[in-house]
């Protein structure tokens, strides 16, 4: 099997390319393509990887190339964990905002509208590549923003999934603290990429899920600083992301604090350190550092959704997906992030109960969002883009969203170019 990383010159594919080197037996990769434009970066990035690998006692050919091309020669699946404009331009997402009043973050709020008119356009100008060279090839998308890069290719008929490491995150958290073995453990997991909530944590078909609203999750609560008594009132665990709905102004007293570091800044400082350790040629595994770049369990849950998506074994994951009447209330081609039994011909969804109301209404909002950000991505148009920030539950209002817009796509022209046809 050949699978190809785009973005592979990320400090984080050392993790990757170790998860995929313990799974060996859950997929049995042959080679390995890391993809980036990077070429220095990239160099650093796989050179680490050959030498885990060799440590594992793994057979895999790992190669780098700067160009698409020859990584798509009998490619089975393409793997994107891409960042277009860097950390730089993620920087930019978390600051711009709060000059207008409003959170920034890179996924969620004008700043999450900026990363994806960024990102789908490179995104699907990939795809039809993957869709020329080798069109059986499964596009797995990691790049953020999720749901609305997943969107955009589904919509353009990719054969393509939507991957989070939120839901297995989740899974881990459970199962340490109800010491189990994680594969024992499955969620009832709602919602969307990044809004989204546990409904159930079933051991062996048993939901524990009230015990943990009892006491367990007290200290759940307190690290992600909600209040227990939120978790309660819902009847479901908020994933970390519904911070920025549920306590909006707490959020961006936090933000505007002098004292504040950006993620983005703790990420730069990560990577620096980062490649300055991959640059040793001895070193042979991931550096203790790489667990706080982010992504945990992104490489267990990527080999596990390939896996089945080659094997057609039938197994159910948390994936980034067409609705297709799983939530009612929401549309069929909205893309949801809910478990789907996946097989050779992809992910198939789960009938869910419905979304409490309170649920169901962020949801619907976040969704008529997405849906004008993917039309704005890919068509340049400013009205569209300006709509898509009225309707952002983190911005809404009018003035507000008209001075976001202006910033945003000044500081981000030279990667829009759909937005200034005049070059």
């Amino acid at each position: 099997m050949k699978l190809a990383v785009v973005g592979g010159g990320s400090t984080y594919t050392p993790e990757l390319v170790d998860g995929l080197g313990r799974m060996r037996d859950v997929l049995p990769v042959d080679e390995l393509v890391l993809v980036d434009p990077a070429a220095e970066r990239l160099e650093l990035v796989g050179g680490l990887g050959r030498r885990i690998l060799a440590r594992l006692g793994h057979p895999a050919t790992l190669t780098t190339s700067t160009d698409l091309a020859p990584a798509l020669e009998g490619v089975d699946a393409v793997l994107l964990q891409l960042r277009v404009g860097g950390q730089a331009a993620r920087l930019e997402d978390e600051t711009w905002p709060l000059e207008c009043g409003c959170v920034g973050q890179e996924t969620t709020g004008a700043g999450g509208l900026a990363k994806a008119l960024r990102t789908v356009p490179v995104v699907l100008d990939i795809a039809e590549q993957v869709r020329a060279a080798a069109p059986d090839a499964w596009v797995i998308d990691f790049t953020n923003p999720v749901g609305i890069v997943t969107r955009a290719l589904l919509q353009e008929g990719h054969r393509a999934v939507g991957l989070c490491n939120v839901a297995i995150g989740f899974q881990r958290i459970f199962a340490g603290m109800l010491g189990v073995e994680p594969e024992r453990v499955s969620l009832g997991h709602v919602g969307l990429n990044h809004l989204s909530w546990e409904r159930k944590v079933l051991v062996d078909g048993v939901d524990r899920l009230p015990e943990f609203l009892t006491a367990g999750a007290v200290e759940m609560a307190e690290e992600v600083d909600m209040p227990i008594e939120l978790w309660r009132l819902l009847g479901a665990i908020p994933s970390y992301y519904l911070r920025y709905y549920y306590f909006t102004d707490q959020v961006l007293a936090q933000e505007l604090d002098p004292g504040h570091k950006p993620r983005a800044q703790e990420v730069m400082e990560i990577e620096a350190g980062l490649i300055e350790m991959y640059k040793d040629p001895n070193l042979t595994e991931k550096p203790e550092l790489l667990e706080h770049r982010g992504g945990a369990f992104y490489s267990e849950a990527a080999a596990q959704l390939i896996a089945s998506l080659e094997a057609g074994t039938g197994d159910v994951h948390v994936v980034d997906v067409r609705n297709d009447g799983a939530i009612p209330g929401l549309p069929d081609d909205a893309v949801v992030e809910i478990p789907a039994r996946i097989d050779r011909d992809g992910a198939h969804v789960l009938p869910l109960d419905p979304l409490a109301p309170e649920m169901l209404g962020l949801v619907q909002g976040a969704k008529a969002y997405e849906r004008l950000a993917v039309r704005a991505a890919m068509s340049g148009d400013r009205e569209v883009a300006l709509k898509a920030l009225l309707a952002n539950q983190l911005v809404g209002e009018y003035d507000v969203a008209r001075d976001l817009l202006g910033a945003l796509l000044d500081g981000n022209r030279e990667q829009l170019p759909r937005f200034f046809p005049e070059g």
